[in-house]
């Protein structure tokens, strides 16, 4: 959630804080009666809530790249030490292949949210290559919305 001190609200970002309605008691399906308005309502609060299409292939192409390269290269590590061991080039201790594959796939996992984090958030700017001022800008969002959530848990 965008705090005041955020110029730049995200789109996709609620406006206000809501409270949750009191439970009502439960009524039959058959004598509830919705209003026609009442999906249309619905469709543009979840339209606020959700992620724009160009940030989120900005974001899948982002996770691609920074995750994909790595994973590629954990997988491809087992053949590469297997065509190395099988030509007697090298002795290679299995736990070194176990650490450099286990490397690499752990790169992957973080590539997965860099990705995230690096795209720009705001619809129409694309920033930069690397995305580190990105980074640094959306995970401090992620980061002051998790604070706040935790001081809105302990006033409740």
């Amino acid at each position: 959630m965008a705090s005041k001190s955020s110029p730049d609200p995200l789109p996709f970002e609620p406006r206000q804080k809501k409270k949750k309605a009191p439970k009502s008691e439960t009524t039959p399906l058959k004598s509830v009666k919705s209003s026609p308005k009442e999906p249309k309502k619905a469709r543009q609060e979840a339209s606020l809530s959700a992620i724009p299409d160009s940030v989120s292939r900005r974001m899948v192409r982002r996770m691609a790249l920074f995750s994909g390269i790595p994973t590629g290269l954990g997988m491809s590590s087992f053949f590469v030490f297997y065509w190395i061991v099988s030509h007697e080039w090298l002795e290679i201790p299995t736990a070194a292949v176990g650490a450099v594959s286990l490397g690499l796939f752990g790169l992957g996992v973080l590539g997965l949210s860099y990705g995230i984090f690096s795209s720009s958030w705001d619809e129409h700017r694309v920033g930069g290559w690397w995305g580190w001022q990105e980074f640094t800008s959306n995970f401090g969002r992620t980061i002051n919305a998790w604070r706040s959530a935790r001081q809105e848990a302990k006033k409740n």
